[in-house]
Parts: C-alpha cells; structure tokens; sequence
C-alpha cells in the first residue's frame, strides 16, 4: 500500500508527542537519601550542586522557607549567578534588603545584590547574606530504584558565612528548606518538572543505612520486600499557621508544616488536656507542629505531665516500674524488665487523634521509647520532652517519632498523609533499594544528556558513594573518564 506524503511526518509527530509524554512522566520523580548524625540526631540529604555538579551535604530543615550553602569555603561553580536587585526575581523572595560588598568578587560577594536572611534552625542565628541561583540536581526515581540525575538549572538559594554551620553535623555545607514556600527544595523542583507539588519523608534512625525522601510523586514508594507504602497513607488537613516563628517569616504566615491534633491517647484512653492548647491563636501560639529539627516530640507542661502520668499508669499495669531517669528524660524503665516484639519495646500505644477518632498517629515503642546503655545504666526512656509553659506550638513532633513513618506533604491538595510505623508492614525506612541501579544519564528539563556515573559499592549508607564530575557547557558536558 502506498502511503500519503504526509503519512510520515504524521507518525513521527504521534512518536515524537509520545516519546515527550514518556521522558516528562518518567523522569519528574525525583530522590535523595536521608542520613541521620547520631552525634548531633540531626538529618542531612545529599544533592549535588554547582558546575560541575559536586555532592553537598546538607541539614534536612521540614519548615524552612529556603535553602543556604556556606559560600566562603571552596565555593566553585561555572555557572552561579547573583540576583540583581529590584528584579522580579528579588522582590518575589522578599528581599528587604539590597547588598553591596567590598571585598574579592565571588559568590558570597557582588555589588547591587538580592540579600536574604539565612538561619540556622538549631541555633537560631541569623546572617544577612546574598542571593543566589545555581545547577542543582537530584536522583530520578521510578518509585522501586534511583535513577539517573535531573537537573534544575537555575536552583535559588542564599549564600552564608562559615560561622552559621556551628551547631550543625559534621561534614554539613549548609541547611536545605522543605518549608510551605515558593523557594523552597519541593517548590522548585515541582516548578521546573511541571510536576505535582508534593514530598514524602522517611526517615532512618540506623547507624549505617539511610532513609529516603521523594519528590514530585504520590506514589508508589517501593520498600523491599516489594512493599508499596503509598497505599498505607491516611490523610489529615494541613493547617496554616498565620504567624511566622522566625525572623524571615514573622511578618507572614508560617512555613512550617501544622496538624490538627484533637485528642492524646495511651492505650486507647483519652489524656485529660486543655483543649484550648490544641488550636492555633491568632498570634500563631498553640497547635502542633511537625520538625525534622527537633529530636524527640515536645510538649507543653500541662501536656508533657499528664501525658506522662496517663503513660506511667498504663505502664504500671504491663509490670513495668520505673527507674531513676536518665537526662534528657524524666520517665524511664529497666531495659531487663522490657519485652521486644517487631514494633519496638512492649509499651502502651500512643495515639495522636486528628478530625476524627478512625484518623490517628498510631506510635508504638520503637518511636515512643529510646534505649540508653551506658555503664552505670541500661534503660528505656520515654522519648518525649517537656518544653515549658508556653512553648510556640503545644506539641512538636520530633525527628525520633517520624522514624519508619512515611509521610506524605501534600502541598496542591493542602494535606498529610501518614503511615504510623512501617515496621506493622515487616519493612523500614532503610528499606528502599538504593543499591539496584547505577547512575544513568543526566536529564534537564525532560531533555537527556550523556553522562558516565558510578555504581554504589557496599550497601546504602552513602548512596551514591562516588560521581563522575559533569560539566554542563551550553548543552555540551565535558566529563572525567573515572570515578573518584
């Protein structure tokens, strides 16, 4: 049969709208791992930044509006550039203030440059620094493995001074944002992939392996052995906290991630609170928020003792008596008298009921309790702290009660969705594959670009161990032939 002249052209269309249809739904979930620094029980990620692109180790910061990079020490990158200021660029990141810098050009230093006020959300410090936007690239991902990088082109972020890392983990280069903001890590990458504006955290409280967090896809997440904790989700409405907490947001509503906590349990059973604490004032007090900052859940005084009394109670009727606590915690019990079983410790349930009494945080004694052994005692602590009479938020879920959790950050349909331990689905958060795919090539915006890349050796625990270096020149890479 004698095809029509435009028979072809037609054909290679359909393919070529197919094939475009393929790479932008393939290749806009995206992955880094998640270490904890038991040191310091801080959460760090792993992106890779610059050109050429450079792995760079950064605090995991849930409510932060944007991310910073110490910019002082052995910045360098063939493709940074500064913001002017009063752009459109400037002013839609609230710049309030325009930098001009006498010392050597660089990234931490241009004339008529947009500030920002980078934080250090464990020590509260504060620096005026410069804007700046720079190549980021994180992991493709088809929900089961990592796969080739993708590339942000121009990622926007503030530059800091070597002083703002103190307090953080060793090795950290800075603090990346995952806060309810236009600027920060999931806003951009779900920007520049046109791609759904959602995340999920799982975090590995292991010495050695990692978790792992997703970006721009609701699903699936594959655990081994082929467990798919997206169908685990249960859902609760994000709350909007009106009132910043920090001095970049304290003219705005938070960036902070809040949830509707109606009711404590221990064992089924009610903890008599004042309710009033649960709800967020117009000032931005009360509520509770969840932080990747923050080690072990706080708790507002009245809450923290009669939680802990309610905990004791139902204790006392599993045979467990406490012990002299060890500090940080005030309640603790002899490890010898503690049973295990695949959810952690033997001890009463703890439940945090949401809008209704079938939608609640279930935390069993692997998030509940925290195992110290040293010399002069060997015990299980209640892992929650006490955080005074008027705390900013009444409760504050910590880093220890997210552990084998999977959440899910919804930012399009304003909710969360979360899984209670994964550990009831025989899996945990140091469960995703890292280790079944090598690198491939590196993507921008949907466009594949050639790139050698190394293959994990050993496990998990730093995935990926070793990149090529890739320098992205107008379309063209020049790259090394080893990996180092």
């Amino acid at each position: 049969q004698t095809q029509t002249p435009t028979a072809m052209p037609r054909l290679f269309i359909i393919f070529f709208f197919v094939f475009s249809l393929f790479l932008s739904s393939s290749y806009s979930a995206l992955l880094t791992p998640i270490k904890k620094d038991h040191s310091t029980r801080q959460y760090t990620v792993t992106v890779y930044l610059k050109n050429p692109l450079q792995p760079t180790k950064l605090l995991l910061d849930l409510g932060a509006s944007f991310s910073w990079v110490d910019c002082t020490q052995n910045y360098t990158s063939a493709s940074y550039n500064h913001i002017p200021c009063d752009t459109p660029l400037c002013n839609s990141l609230d710049s309030h203030a325009c930098s001009n810098c006498f010392d050597p050009p660089g990234p931490g230093c241009a004339n008529d440059s947009c500030a920002l006020l980078p934080e250090n959300s464990v020590t509260r410090q504060t620096i005026i620094a410069q804007a700046l936007v720079d190549s980021l690239a994180l992991l493709t991902t088809d929900g089961r493995s990592p796969g080739q990088l993708a590339l942000v082109h121009d990622f926007v972020f503030s530059c800091s001074k070597t002083s703002l890392l103190k307090g953080l983990a060793k090795g950290v280069d800075g603090l990346t944002g995952l806060g309810r903001s236009n600027f920060s890590l999931p806003a951009q990458v779900s920007t520049a992939f046109s791609s759904p504006y959602l995340f999920a955290l799982c975090l590995s409280g292991s010495h050695s392996a990692t978790g792992v967090a997703f970006f721009n896809t609701g699903g699936p997440y594959y655990f081994l052995p082929e467990v798919d904790l997206s169908k685990s989700l249960i859902y609760t409405p994000l709350i909007l906290n009106p009132v910043g907490s920090t001095i970049i947001t304290y003219l705005h509503p938070s960036d902070g991630y809040f949830i509707g906590v109606t009711s404590v349990e221990v064992n089924g059973k009610a903890v008599q609170l004042n309710q009033t604490l649960l709800t967020i004032d117009q000032n931005g007090f009360g509520g509770t928020k969840i932080s990747t900052v923050t080690p072990y859940t706080v708790l507002e005084t009245s809450i923290y003792k009669a939680f802990t009394e309610a905990f004791v109670s139902e204790s006392a009727a599993l045979n467990l008596t406490v012990t002299k606590p060890v500090k940080p915690f005030s309640v603790c019990y002899p490890a010898a008298d503690m049973l295990s079983t695949r959810v952690g410790p033997a001890v009463p349930t703890v439940d945090l009921v949401m809008q209704s009494d079938d939608v609640f945080w279930r935390i069993f004694g692997a998030n509940s309790m925290v195992r110290i052994a040293r010399k002069d005692a060997d015990v299980w602590c209640l892992g929650f702290a006490d955080g005074g009479a008027n705390p900013r938020a009444s409760i504050v879920i910590g880093g220890h009660q997210m552990e084998d959790n999977l959440l899910q950050f919804d930012l399009e349909s304003k909710r969360l969705g979360f899984s209670s331990s994964v550990l009831v689905h025989s899996t945990t958060c140091a469960n995703f594959n890292f280790t079944a795919s090598p690198f491939g090539p590196a993507i921008v915006g949907g466009v594949t670009i050639a790139g050698k890349h190394c293959r994990s050796e050993g496990g998990t625990s730093d995935w990926p161990l070793r990149t090529s270096e890739m320098t992205v020149w107008a379309g063209e890479e020049e790259r090394n032939n080893g990996c180092a």
